[in-house]
């Protein structure tokens, strides 16, 4: 059991080491409590096109970050509570295999594995850290997620006027309710979304006729603004700054591990420590 592992000196050094490769960048991690789970590369599919990134599974939360230099220096630190998070399997779409999407209430996103075998794996030890946490905790579940965003290449146009041709000029803007890409005369307004920031987000124009008549809540995880032609709604993306989407932190690194490498490496797999061991099953 995870508990065993909660005062032992070995899960000790490896939160700890967690924490120094992060340096000053990151936040503490040493919390009464916490243990080290598991850890590994996954590909991220950000907002222009798919990249590694350090992944660590904690029994409370999820950290993942930019490798600078692989099992030595990560920035650009992000965490997730596992209180907040749910799992969705993806079929395999073109060159992106044995994918699923981590949804949560400020961030959600696909992420893709070296094989089905470390697909099942992660999966599995995810949601056992999930329902550990919560049947620990006496919390409910959590059903206010932000959106998967949709990636910069599958929309060419504006998916709310189905018009404007995106282009240098002619800038991307991603609704922080639904998820789409907006061109700059169809996103103009910003509504409160609580899960996801305490300052107004920049929201498209359907999603904030919605949200201001009343017919839907800003933490209504079954909103949607209605069908798009234009692209397949299991498509991933990435959160930003503000409102610029140009300021996308993940997709402003430009570290040796991570330039032009879209795909999880196979040289190394993911380790996953002793005493959490919960039921594998076989990908399709």
């Amino acid at each position: 059991m995870v508990d065993r592992l909660v005062n032992s000196e070995a899960n000790a050094r490896r939160v700890a080491n967690v924490e120094a490769c992060f340096g000053s960048s990151g936040q503490p991690l040493m919390v009464p409590g916490r243990v080290l789970v598991g850890e590994g590369v996954l590909t991220k599919l950000c907002r222009k096109k798919p990249k590694p990134r350090q992944f660590f599974l904690c029994n409370d939360i999820l950290i993942y970050g930019n490798i600078v230099i692989n099992k030595k220096k990560y920035n650009k630190q992000h965490i997730i509570p596992l209180e907040t998070v749910r799992l969705k399997s993806l079929e395999d779409n073109g060159n992106l295999h044995n994918g699923w999407q981590i949804i949560s209430a400020t961030k959600s996103f696909a992420v893709y594995a070296a094989t089905a075998t470390e697909k099942s794996e992660w999966m599995a030890h995810i949601n056992k850290c999930i329902s550990d946490l919560l049947a620990r905790s006496g919390k409910k579940v959590v059903t206010d997620h932000s959106p998967v965003w949709v990636p910069d290449s599958d929309a060419p146009v504006c998916m709310v006027c189905c018009k404007t041709k995106f282009s240098t000029l002619n800038r991307r803007h991603h609704c922080r309710k639904c998820g789409k890409v907006a061109c700059n005369a169809c996103s103009t307004k910003k509504f409160l979304l609580p899960q996801q920031s305490s300052k107004p987000l920049r929201v498209c124009d359907k999603c904030y006729d919605l949200l201001s008549s009343g017919n839907a809540s800003a933490n209504d995880d079954n909103f949607n603004p209605g069908p798009d032609p234009l692209v397949d709604q299991d498509s991933s993306g990435e959160d930003d700054d503000d409102d610029d989407d140009d300021d996308d932190d993940d997709d402003s690194d430009d570290s040796p591990a991570n330039s032009n490498n879209t795909t999880p490496s196979t040289e190394v797999e993911p380790t996953f420590y002793p005493g959490n061991q919960p039921q594998v099953q076989a990908s399709d």
